[in-house]
């Protein structure tokens, strides 16, 4: 057997065990509430460095579906990077993986790579945004990398989504992020996705790109706080790839951390979420909290 059909078998125990094994918190009757767990991180796996073996680690503990934030495989996003550099690690769980792909991914002419190895789980070659239900949650994964101008076809598709699906919860995960106090900065381009997502009464963004993790409270497209309809995000690029230091402190970030590896786990109930930020390699920071969905 080789190592990559071990992994898919290991990935496919695993995925029946998150089925299994959903999370059950008391609701406000007291009784047993439903939920179901997300987890991942995006600038994930470089060659030569370890830091992802540690993250994958701590995705064996966790059952349910794994998300990625985009730079799957470092630099360049190649057959050869995703088959030495991913696979070995988070490959194993790439069964219950439903990915979103980053710049170094596109650094291979339209990601066929990513395409390539994510298969179905990716979405459709050359769009790469899609969407599913998790629990009574919806989940959108969006391609920043892509157009995203307001008449685009991704845009196009979103608010189509988002009307034909409209649930309570939802989350969007993409790599790009609207806002960031890392070293990219703000993402004026994904003001357009914000738009759409906001008007759609969507609750909480994740994302990649910048190496570190930073949680943002509710705002609008523009950064103006707003806690009744604001989308919470988090910026989650503590998948294993060099971590950075911060830039400028942006408006409404709530907590951020620069030397901690880790995964974002997202227990997803029928009115609310938790998040969990779990350390990896021994490192010390933490971020739990919770919120409730916009009504």
């Amino acid at each position: 057997m080789t190592n990559r059909s071990a992994n898919r078998l290991a990935a496919t125990a695993l995925l029946f065990a998150g089925l299994a094994c959903a999370d059950d918190l008391p609701g406000p009757d007291g009784n047993p509430e439903p939920s179901a767990t997300l987890v991942g991180a995006g600038d994930i796996a470089a060659c030569g460095e370890s830091a992802h073996e540690e993250t994958a680690r701590v995705l064996d503990t966790i059952p349910g579906t794994v998300f990625t934030a985009g730079d799957n495989a470092y630099p360049d996003g190649s057959a050869q990077q995703f088959a030495d550099c991913y696979d070995p690690t988070w490959g194993r769980h790439a069964a219950r993986t439903r990915p979103s792909p980053g710049n170094h991914d596109y650094h291979t002419p339209d990601g066929a790579a990513y395409f390539a190895y994510f298969g179905t789980n990716a979405g459709n070659p050359g769009e790469g945004y899609y969407s599913y239900d998790l629990g009574s949650w919806h989940v959108i994964a969006l391609n920043s990398n892509i157009d995203v101008d307001p008449d685009s076809p991704q845009l196009q598709w979103l608010r189509g989504d988002l009307t034909a699906h409209p649930a309570l919860c939802t989350v969007a995960v993409w790599h790009h992020p609207r806002f960031s106090s890392g070293q990219h900065g703000n993402d004026d381009a994904m003001q357009s996705i914000w738009e759409a997502l906001y008007d759609a009464g969507v609750d909480v963004a994740v994302n990649g790109h910048d190496h570190n993790y930073e949680r943002f409270a509710p705002q609008t497209p523009t950064g103006a706080l707003d806690t009744e309809r604001g989308i919470r995000a988090f910026v989650v690029g503590t998948g294993g790839k060099t971590l950075r230091s911060f830039a400028a402190q942006v408006a409404n970030s709530d907590i951020r951390n620069s030397d901690t590896y880790g995964v974002l786990k997202l227990t997803l109930r029928s009115t609310g979420y938790d998040w969990d930020f779990i350390p990896a390699g021994g490192g010390q920071f933490v971020d739990v909290g919770s919120g409730i969905c916009h009504p």
